[in-house]
């Protein structure tokens, strides 16, 4: 006598028959139907030397203007700053919604087991009876409209403007510190003036009094003097409070308390001033990460709009099942437990208010508001490069003149104070000297700062040192799984 196999499933080919025609019926799938985009444009820098020179890709650029304190600021950034690990939890939300959209281009597979023991009463009394069961079952939604594949493209593009937004906000984070951090070297660098200036007004002050007692000199003079030395004094306060706050916004930029910061600082002229060479209007397109962001959200939508446009047509579903069922676990694994079962299911929407079309139109409306942001950030790039490069050139201008004006302040002011101690100067010409020259020093130390966040404006407004090549692009979900990328 031959035996038959303790447990096999009756004829497999029926259930798996459906989901090998899977990649034939989701062949199929829509466009979105929405306008191309037009760029914006621009030939030249306007505020630049004509040339084809692109500009090369420095990842720290902030190395450039040779401080080694703002390039330890910015390596602790790197490292602990909050908005960039906020940042970093975006992408990893983002890939996590790009595996949840890629899953739906999968069948699931749930298996479940179960049993029970049932009493129920009868004629002949009490009657008990048992149920097993293990079974397997597998669902999927044939995409033949590429609803799903849409929406993993949708999510796709959505992880990759999260990654652009962390190089975005890597980039505003370290042009604050370096800013923030050249902002306390002119606050340093005024202080220094201000107490020197001090000096000079107090011996200036000394000197009329000397005069007062020999009645060359009136009380009205003293007073006057008096006057500039006040204002000398409540000049310092003001500095030494734009230090500590600046000190206490470094230590926020590095994810740190303000007693944990320290800043040595020293002087805006040890600091240089790097020459940056712009490259060509069209290469900032791929140059500044947030431009790149705003065309992933765009690609993000306008695979919405697909998904929007899909569900207005038919749905197919397949269904299958297959497993055991016995009234007693003895013959749970017999040939005669065995169960199967197929299904398909077409649904077709036929009437919902215009819930469906109301969503496709919303869809469309917010791709056509990305296209608008999406020019308006070009055009604001364009822009902000044009800006920097206008402030560098006019502020390198300014500095020179500024310093031929300091150098004419402090000579009319030499002059004067030797007059004064030749007692032959009107004390009113000496006051104005003073102040012409405190003025002028001061005015110098802040031209100077707006130099330094001229370029580094430029940096900024030219991306940085944002490497395009470090966030790939997402590729046809169909063709290539969705993966994870390091941020």
């Amino acid at each position: 006598m031959t035996h038959k196999p303790a447990f096999r499933f009756a004829r497999p080919g029926p259930i798996l028959a459906p989901f090998l025609l899977l990649p034939v019926l989701a062949a199929c799938a829509l466009e979105a139907g929405v306008p191309p985009v037009t760029t914006p444009q621009q030939a030249a820098w306007v505020g630049a030397p004509a040339g084809d020179q692109r500009l090369p890709v420095i990842a720290e650029w902030w190395r450039l203007f040779d401080s080694l304190e703002l390039n330890a600021l910015q390596s602790a950034a790197r490292a602990d700053n909050l908005e960039l690990a906020a940042a970093v939890a975006r992408i990893e939300q983002a890939d996590a919604l790009v595996r949840v959209a890629g899953a739906n281009l999968l069948p699931s597979v749930d298996f479940s087991s179960s049993g029970s023991r049932r009493r129920s009463a009868g004629d002949g009394g009490q009657r008990y009876s048992n149920q097993f069961g293990l079974s397997l079952s597998a669902s999927y939604e044939v995409d033949f409209w590429g609803k799903n594949r849409a929406a993993t493209r949708s999510a796709s593009w959505a992880a990759a403007a999260s990654r652009f937004d962390r190089q975005t906000v890597a980039l505003g984070i370290a042009s604050s510190i370096a800013n923030t951090y050249f902002a306390i070297l002119t606050a340093q660098d005024r202080l220094r003036l201000a107490e020197s200036n001090l000096a000079i007004a107090e011996r200036s002050l000394a000197a009329i009094r000397a005069r007062t007692e020999v009645g060359t000199a009136t009380a009205l003079d003293v007073a006057q003097q008096e006057n500039l030395v006040l204002q000398q004094r409540a000049s310092v306060p003001p500095l030494r409070q734009q230090i500590r706050q600046n000190t206490n916004a470094l230590a926020v930029l590095t994810g740190r308390t303000p007693d944990q910061v320290t800043i040595e600082g020293g002087s805006l002229s040890g600091v240089t001033i790097p020459a940056v060479e712009p490259g060509i209007p069209s290469d900032l397109l791929l140059r500044r990460p947030d431009l790149r962001q705003s065309e992933a959200q765009l690609e993000a939508a306008e695979a919405d709009v697909v998904v929007a446009r899909a569900a207005l047509y038919p749905r197919i579903q397949l269904t299958a099942d297959g497993g055991l069922q016995s009234t007693a676990l003895r013959s749970l694994f017999e040939p005669t437990a065995v169960f199967w079962s197929i299904a398909a299911g077409l649904t077709q929407p036929v009437f919902d208010a215009g819930r469906l079309q109301a969503q496709l139109a919303q869809q469309r409306a917010r791709h056509g508001e990305l296209v608008a942001n999406y020019q308006q950030a070009i055009l604001s790039a364009f822009r902000d490069v044009e800006d920097a490069l206008a402030a560098i050139d006019q502020t390198a201008q300014q500095e020179r003149l500024q310093q031929a004006v300091v150098a004419n302040a402090r000579r009319a002011f030499e002059i004067s104070e030797a007059r004064l101690r030749e007692g032959t100067i009107d004390l009113l010409t000496l006051l104005n000297t003073q102040q012409t020259l405190f003025q002028a020093q001061d005015s110098l130390a802040q031209i100077r700062l707006a130099r330094l966040q001229g370029a580094v404006g430029l940096f900024q407004s030219l991306g940085g040192g944002f490497d395009p090549a470090a966030v790939p692009v997402p590729a046809d979900p169909a063709a290539t799984p969705a993966r994870t990328v390091s941020p």
